[in-house]
């Protein structure tokens, strides 16, 4: 079957037609120019996502049906490829996270199809109070690769981003066998040194986990440990663009700092697309979601419990308030992040998996879906419905 998608192409502004044939896109051709056509994107990679509508995968059990929602509520912000994110928590229940969803993807094809891995932030963290962020100060553990080994049999090996402290002082080694397993690793939620933190890098460590957040309220100017991976060359930084983690300002300069090493991640949980109100959360106790959807931890506002925001919204706030172009933004949300990973490439071109956005843009000067391709099927639309046709998979006929 050949279907044929009409926009405008992000990157060139230029008038496109994407043929896709068997799930990939077989051709590009140029079309008339007129004023009606949206935006074309390659679908978004979200490499942090902890949850979506009520559905929290740090809160066992969860069901193949809670992950397939998420799947398709990420649709809706166009989000085509994730990583679910287990943090912190006691070894069985991350266990369990980890077997959950390793079954979720062995069971489901729809689901298979878009979880790009698992990324596992913690349990090897720093304790301090601030960069421990939201993370149960009682199950912080010092890395060990045993342990790490055991919950990698657990995913069926789907572990592909781990975050750590490099702060303890097993690190660079514990880092090094990670990443000759083929495990990305992420420094965050640290309060390493900046020579700890060379080390890491020299150990293999290649990213910064949403930088500048997980840290003390306040720190010494110079140094400290966002002026060390920012600087470091060796790591490319996560950025949470909701508006709530990162001053316009701050993400002005990481952005300048970072450049094409610069990606965003949403670090969205499962209070994204529920009601404002005071929750519940099995990770750090009672939250307030605000009007404005700002996600706190209720004893210490000014400490946030993660985000209700997706990718899509971190795009929109980038390009709204003249932080980056149209194309520099979804770079930074599909290309940028899908290429860290070693994943297939999001991008419109021939070959490509026909992964696909349709953006238009608001009167606001942000952003919003009109339609979103999986594997070349339309699987969600501006109204917010589903497509009609999911596919089949054995167990969820």
């Amino acid at each position: 079957m050949t279907e044929r998608i009409e926009g405008r192409d992000v990157a060139s502004g230029a008038p496109i037609a994407l043929h896709i044939e068997n799930g990939a896109i077989a051709e590009i051709v140029a079309i008339e120019e007129r004023e009606a056509l949206a935006w074309l994107a390659p679908g978004l990679v979200d490499l942090q996502v902890n949850g979506y509508d009520g559905v929290d995968f740090n809160h066992f059990p969860f069901t193949t049906d809670g992950v397939r929602h998420v799947v398709q509520q990420l649709w809706l912000q166009g989000v085509t490829r994730f990583l679910p994110t287990v943090i912190t928590a006691s070894d069985e229940e991350i266990t369990q996270a980890l077997g959950a969803l390793r079954s979720a993807c062995e069971a489901d094809a729809v689901i298979n199809a878009a979880v790009a891995g698992i990324h596992l932030e913690g349990p090897f963290l720093s304790p301090q109070d601030g960069p421990r962020g939201a993370h149960p100060a009682s199950h912080i553990q010092p890395p060990d690769f045993t342990t790490f080994a055991r919950w990698q049999r657990a995913a069926g090996g789907r572990i592909r981003l781990l975050t750590l402290s490099p702060e303890w002082p097993q690190a660079p080694q514990f880092i090094a066998r990670c990443v000759a397993s083929g495990v990305t690793v992420s420094i965050g939620h640290t309060a390493a040194t900046p020579q700890q933190i060379d080390q890491a890098v020299a150990a293999g460590a290649s990213l910064s986990t949403h930088l500048g957040n997980g840290a003390h309220l306040q720190l010494a100017r110079h140094p400290n440990y966002i002026w060390s991976q920012l600087a470091h060359d060796g790591l490319a930084a996560g950025l949470i663009a909701d508006g709530d983690h990162l001053p316009a300002e701050v993400l002005k300069v990481f952005l300048r700092a970072k450049g094409s090493q610069a990606f965003l991640v949403s670090d969205v949980t499962c209070f994204a697309g529920m009601a404002p109100g005071t929750y519940d959360s099995p990770i750090g106790g009672r939250v307030i979601l605000s009007e404005n959807r700002r996600l706190s931890m209720a004893q210490n506002p000014a400490l946030l419990a993660g985000s209700a925001r997706g990718l899509l919204d971190g795009v929109s706030h980038l390009y709204r308030h003249g932080l980056a172009t149209i194309s520099e933004a979804v770079a930074m949300a599909s290309a940028r992040p899908a290429a860290l990973m070693g994943l297939a490439p999001a991008a419109l071109r021939v070959g490509a998996p026909a992964d696909v956005v349709s953006l238009l843009t608001e009167d606001s000067g942000g952003l919003h879906l009109q339609a979103c391709w999986k594997g070349g099927e339309k699987v969600a639309c501006a109204a917010g419905a589903q497509a009609a046709r999911l596919v089949a998979t054995p167990g969820n006929e």
